[in-house]
């Protein structure tokens, strides 16, 4: 019980390390080329490394599973990559887009009781609530910092969170049996197709030779992708929408570290405080839900190549 403990709070830290990182890598490569292009570079590299891998292990991917993953990737890749990339590019700062984001929990958690069965008990919704208190705190000062940013901009993001509930929905709802490094390959895929023909049509698939737009792409793919990403349905199948909504708080507070890492500029009192509101909430929501019906499948462990086999939270 104590590793699977320690072996889940190593998971959750990495996730919301890596997964910040997509929202640094979003702001580094929108001064130097269109979303579009950097979506497709992004998905470009990173679709021919998983279908090698594929091919070299011939994996055999069962047409139902190869169906969802696709709409899955729809949702949770093209959806809401281009919301947090397009609002960067029109100048949403990297914080506010992670606070926006990271409303995703509520919404998700409130959809997955009617929709899924799920338990959340008043401890859990009070963790919620603080959390959402907190990363209001995180970047209450960036919604006022940016007067040249059109109001429709913010409406990026919000779509963008949107489309990653969905995402998460219909995978609790459907459970598909693949591994995670499998479903990487299919939606990565299915992203590269989508990214690149926008691009192509909008005439922005050419890359430039800006140093900064390929660190950008290489942060993305594998600090974000591979890393964030994949992270991201590895702690959803060890917990649940609850679970997974904790660490999701935490990246709000994350992406401001690695702005003012990678950017220069300091952590104002009002962050500070957030990131204390935030760690309150964390083992808020993390309480373990009521027990499990018998016919419940259990969690298995879970690695790189593991079936995710998805539990009730």
């Amino acid at each position: 019980m104590m590793r699977n403990g320690r072996t889940d709070a190593l998971l959750g830290g990495a996730f919301v390390v890596m997964w910040s990182s997509g929202f640094i890598g979003a702001a580094l490569g929108s001064g130097s080329a269109p979303a579009t292009t950097l979506l497709a570079w992004r998905f470009i590299p990173a679709a021919v490394l998983l279908a090698g891998w594929l091919a070299w292990r011939r994996r055999r991917i069962p047409p139902r599973d190869l169906a969802l993953h696709a709409a899955i990737g729809l949702f949770g890749q093209m959806g809401y990559l281009y919301g947090v990339f397009a609002a960067a590019e029109h100048g949403v700062a990297a914080g506010t887009s992670a606070l926006i984001c990271a409303l995703q929990p509520i919404v998700a958690v409130a959809l997955a009781v009617p929709l899924l069965g799920e338990t959340v008990v008043p401890r859990q919704i009070a963790g919620l609530a603080v959390g959402l208190a907190g990363v209001a705190l995180v970047v209450g000062g960036d919604l006022g910092a940016n007067p040249g940013v059109p109001a429709w901009a913010y409406a990026l993001p919000i779509g963008a969170m949107l489309a990653l509930v969905g995402a998460t929905l219909l995978e609790r709802r459907t459970r598909p049996s693949i591994g995670v490094v499998e479903a990487l390959a299919v939606q990565g895929t299915v992203s590269m197709i989508g990214f690149s023909a926008l691009a192509a049509l909008t005439g922005t698939l050419a890359p430039p030779a800006d140093p900064a737009f390929w660190a950008a792409v290489l942060v993305l793919i594998v600090l974000s992708m591979f890393g964030g990403y994949g992270l991201y349905w590895v702690n959803l199948a060890r917990g649940g929408v609850a679970r997974i909504s904790a660490l999701l708080y935490l990246t709000p507070p994350a992406t401001m570290v690695w702005a003012w890492l990678m950017f220069g500029g300091s952590l104002a009192p009002l962050s500070v405080a957030g990131i204390a509101v935030c760690a309150v909430a964390v083992p808020m929501i993390r309480t373990r839900t009521a027990p499990e019906p018998r016919d419940t499948p259990r969690p298995a462990a879970i690695d790189s190549c593991a079936p995710l086999r998805h539990p009730a939270a």
